[in-house]
């Protein structure tokens, strides 16, 4: 599992923050539906604590778990959120006993899996029977992530760039195939999505230049020159602002047991 190894928390809060900050409401408004009040719940991939802070808001820190294979990660959502049991480790290999949690939660994480199906398959393990398990991933199949804006401005200037289409999860039925392929049981699909205002275009720009995630990345491997250019066809793509920014997510909630 992996997408954002030597980022810092605070890099990734304000490149991809941004946006899963508010897409962890509506995540968690379906992930945790039905789920027993005083059940624990697993928060897997938490990165910097999105989502874990989201669920602490709803559940308490005491009553939630959280793993990241980042240990930067795994320290910044620590101390954002106290009483959390944070840990380092993969969605692949969970250090937690069978059935320990009413429910286990992944946001944006199924992308970046080794092994997803075996992933899942952890997340399932990990929670008792009947239990709900719940992922959500960006739509970048289908044009409706975050950067997909991005991403189309860029394949116009390098056809061979390799976009984030490809990742785990991200068309439709992707993610349903990968729950059922883990062993989980009453599979359904569903969309997440939030929307994030900008004030004009460097706002939105500046966090692509810190390196962080795929498209981070790719930028940095540009020289002065093709940056330019691609801040200038975005520029005109996008407008100067201000805007926002309809981000969507494809997740789904199966059954452990």
């Amino acid at each position: 599992m992996g997408g954002f190894g030597g980022v810092s928390a605070e890099g990734y809060a304000a490149f991809m923050g941004r946006f899963s900050t508010p897409l962890a409401v509506e995540f968690a408004d379906l992930g945790l539906d039905g789920v027993p009040a005083a059940a624990r719940v697993l928060d897997v991939g938490s990165g910097p604590g999105m989502l874990t802070l989201e669920l602490a808001r709803r559940r308490g820190a005491e009553s939630l778990a959280a793993v990241d294979p980042e240990p930067v990660f795994v320290a910044a959502t620590a101390q954002a959120c106290h009483g959390v049991d944070a840990r380092v480790a993969t969605a692949e290999d969970l250090p937690f006993a069978d059935a320990a949690f009413g429910a286990a939660l992944a946001q944006l994480v199924v992308h970046f899996m080794t092994d997803p199906v075996r992933g899942v398959a952890e997340m399932a393990r990990v929670t008792t029977s009947g239990g709900r398990v719940g992922a959500c991933v960006w739509d970048h199949g289908g044009g409706s992530g975050p950067l997909s804006a991005f991403w189309r401005v860029a394949t116009v200037l390098d056809p061979d760039v390799r976009t984030e289409s490809a990742l785990n999860g991200a068309s439709e039925g992707q993610l349903v195939d990968i729950f059922e392929r883990a062993g989980l049981h009453d599979v359904t699909q569903s969309v997440v999505e939030c929307t994030v205002s900008f004030r004009d275009f460097d706002d939105w720009w500046t966090p692509f230049l810190g390196g962080v995630g795929p498209a981070g990345r790719y930028v940095a491997t540009l020289d002065a020159a093709a940056v330019a250019r691609l801040e200038g066809a975005l520029r005109d793509d996008i407008g100067d602002g201000p805007f926002a920014i309809t981000a969507r997510a494809w997740a789904a909630v199966g059954l452990a047991g």
